[in-house]
């Protein structure tokens, strides 16, 4: 498309000479205004699909990908044969019987705050990786009796919990006495402190022994839900409807980890698309600057193309010349910020570390975005659509000027010189 003669005029129209220095620095500052914008776009983008990825994956680590669950206020008795059932299902790759219960959780020393109270056997919490494989004090092995509770990582630095520390449980649902509703109050020992990665988790969910959830609940040999892991978790479809004659006639209903979560995946999409539409912004402005560039380009260059003109090179010759020139400028930039983007993505969390260590601020509060940890995820397919729009809106940029200057009259560029 492009012959010898265009590249070496276009190669040494991009090289200022003296007096014409100026051009040059406007063309520079086009490069690095698309490779700014390019790496922006990238940096982002690949850091909202982080949160996205990372935030399922600990979601789906901690939680079922299906959730059994009785209505609000009832409970499943004679969950035994189900549960049965529903782990000799061939999709199925485990299925935990849970006890849950909203509390309000209280120490000694004052502190308080609503929490979940779950129980589960300690085979169940040992097969619950994202809990048993980050324990970072005390041992499951104690997670025995009727007195004992495991808690987070965030709710022990609150409160300054430590293993063998008592933490009150408070349930709103008591017995009904003559001077009303007396709550349920009993005090249990730390005996392991977890790290979920989430920070909802450590925050606010505890762990009880399932017999003592159910003697503490008054619940005896009953459950409040089953949560299933499937081996596929995009298979939820599938396994609802294998699930559906199972449950009929109980009080009960399933609900997927989409449904259970729709309304946090659906805000960080919708974050991700405003954020590319928003810096895609910036290359914009870098692409108008190539064309400002190129105006001037090509109004330095009247005579010579002229003289290029008179001597036999066709219109099409001068707009490939300066559509090389444009798109060198699009090219390296989209390039240069493509290489800028990626590595910044790989080394996130030792650049967030160290602005940190200088500045004495907090970059990422974990209370805030759920995750304890800037994800360094890199998403190919939004690197692609990123160097795929800094490519189109760069040459885009190039088309008017290049025509413009392909439609330069010799005669009249000459006359006037």
């Amino acid at each position: 498309m492009f012959g010898p003669f265009e590249r070496m005029v276009a190669g040494r129209y991009l090289r200022a000479r003296k007096g014409e220095r100026f051009v040059s620095i406007i063309a520079t500052f086009s490069l690095v205004g698309i490779a700014l914008g390019v790496a922006t776009l990238i940096v982002v983008t690949s850091v909202m699909s982080g949160f996205q990825v990372e935030l399922v994956s600990r979601i789906l680590g901690v939680n079922g990908h299906i959730t059994v669950e009785a209505y609000a206020g009832q409970r499943l008795d004679n969950y035994q044969p189900l549960l049965a059932q529903i782990r000799g299902m061939k999709d199925v790759a485990s299925a935990t019987p849970v006890l849950d219960g909203q509390a309000l959780l209280s120490t000694d020393n004052g502190g308080a705050r609503g929490g979940l109270v779950r129980g589960i056997t300690l085979d169940d919490l040992k097969a619950l990786h994202p809990i048993s494989d980050h324990i970072i004090a005390g041992s499951l092995a104690d997670f025995t009796g009727d007195d004992a509770l495991v808690v987070g990582v965030g709710l022990a630095s609150t409160y300054r919990l430590r293993i063998g520390d008592s933490l009150t449980i408070i349930s709103p649902e008591g017995a009904a006495t003559a001077f009303g509703t007396i709550p349920r109050v009993r005090a249990y020992k730390v005996v392991a402190i977890f790290d979920a990665g989430l920070s909802d988790y450590n925050n606010s969910v505890v762990f009880l022994p399932l017999p003592a959830a159910q003697i503490f609940f008054q619940k005896p040999n009953a459950v409040t839900g089953v949560e299933i892991r499937l081996h596929d978790p995009d298979q939820v479809n599938t396994m609802g409807r294998a699930l559906a004659p199972l449950l009929e006639g109980r009080q009960v209903y399933a609900r997927d980890w989409r449904h259970a979560n729709d309304t946090i995946i659906g805000v960080l999409q919708v974050q991700k698309d405003t954020m590319f539409i928003v810096l895609g912004m910036i290359v914009l402005v870098a692409a108008f600057n190539v064309v400002s560039s190129l105006i001037m380009l090509v109004k330095d260059k009247r005579a010579d193309i002229a003289v290029l003109r008179t001597i036999g090179a066709g219109s099409f010759a001068v707009l490939r010349i300066f559509l090389m020139c444009g798109a060198f400028v699009g090219v390296a930039g989209t390039v240069i910020g493509t290489i800028i983007g990626v590595v910044f993505c790989h080394y996130i969390v030792p650049i967030q570390h160290f602005i940190e260590h200088v500045t004495g601020g907090q970059v990422f509060d974990a209370s805030v975005f759920m995750l304890t940890e800037l994800p360094n995820t890199i998403d190919w397919a939004d690197v692609g659509r990123v160097v795929a729009l800094g490519l189109i809106l760069s040459l885009l940029a190039t088309l008017y000027p290049s025509w413009r200057a392909a439609r330069t009259d010799p005669v009249e560029a000459l006359r006037h010189e």
